[in-house]
């Protein structure tokens, strides 16, 4: 979501190179923007981020299997998925993941939703200065309907179900952690958008809380390719011990369906 006081137009354009550790360079550089966009034209989008299958030393789960995990899709919503000023462009090529990680566990799986103001204006403190500059992103110039779920990740609530949230981190003023904790959830696996806002904010709570994070590379998605980059760079980097970053073929060859799975 491009809410964070970037410049007029929200957009970067990242060289696309970051220095990763070893093992890590070559295989997340698929899933950058910048990356994506130079070899979308001869590659498709599921296949793109797991094409490279000589770089795998850092893909892999250092703590085994997910145990009681839950996934937690953030804010893929019609708003962020085209035709508005928070639109993420490459939201279409992670939705693939995206999918194929909800269809193996749909019974375990919250996407939380972002609710913007009803009208300009509206907020405490500094998100009423907020919305008065992305007037354009309120309910009642939006639309209601714009706070839904893109139609792919729609149909499978039910059994999935969703979390709504009115700032960037689904922990913030909610009852989500004590719900987890009360489900005997111990992991939290994040995909969805933006690397560099929302889903930073539900990295770092989810941390906070004890929870065992990981978070699928390739079904992460921003408007801003410099920042995403960057951000990848400090979740493998600065988090390492808390943080694992893999591809969705690695999490769900850990995490396969299982049908006997009980729902959240």
């Amino acid at each position: 979501m491009r809410r964070h006081g970037r410049g007029a137009s929200g957009r970067t354009s990242g060289s696309g190179r970051v220095i990763l550790p070893d093992g890590y360079q070559k295989r997340f550089l698929r899933y950058s923007p910048v990356a994506s966009r130079r070899n979308q034209a001869a590659t498709p989008p599921l296949e793109l981020a797991l094409e490279d299958r000589s770089m795998t030393k850092g893909d892999e789960l250092h703590y085994g299997a997910p145990r009681n995990a839950v996934h937690l899709c953030v804010d893929m919503q019609r708003m962020f998925a085209g035709g508005t000023d928070w639109t993420m462009p490459w939201l279409p090529r992670v939705l693939p993941n995206v999918v194929a990680i909800t269809s193996a566990h749909p019974e375990r799986t919250i996407f939380t939703r972002f609710i913007p103001a009803q009208s300009p204006g509206q907020g405490a403190g500094m998100w009423r200065r907020y919305y008065e500059r992305w007037s354009s992103m309120t309910i009642d110039r939006l639309g209601p309907e714009m706070v839904d779920l893109v139609q792919e990740l729609a149909r499978f609530v039910p059994p999935a179900r969703t979390f709504d949230k009115y700032v960037y981190s689904p922990w913030t003023g909610s009852g989500l952690h004590a719900q987890l904790r009360e489900a005997g959830v111990e992991t939290v696996i994040v995909t969805g958008g933006e690397t560099d806002v929302c889903v930073l904010a539900t990295v770092l709570g989810a941390v906070d809380w004890g929870f065992r994070v990981i978070l699928v590379a390739d079904a992460l998605c921003s408007s801003a390719d410099e920042t995403h980059d960057s951000m990848m760079k400090i979740y493998m980097n600065r988090f390492g011990q808390q943080v694992e970053c893999v591809t969705t073929e690695t999490l769900l060859s850990n995490w396969p369906a299982d049908g006997r799975a009980r729902s959240l």
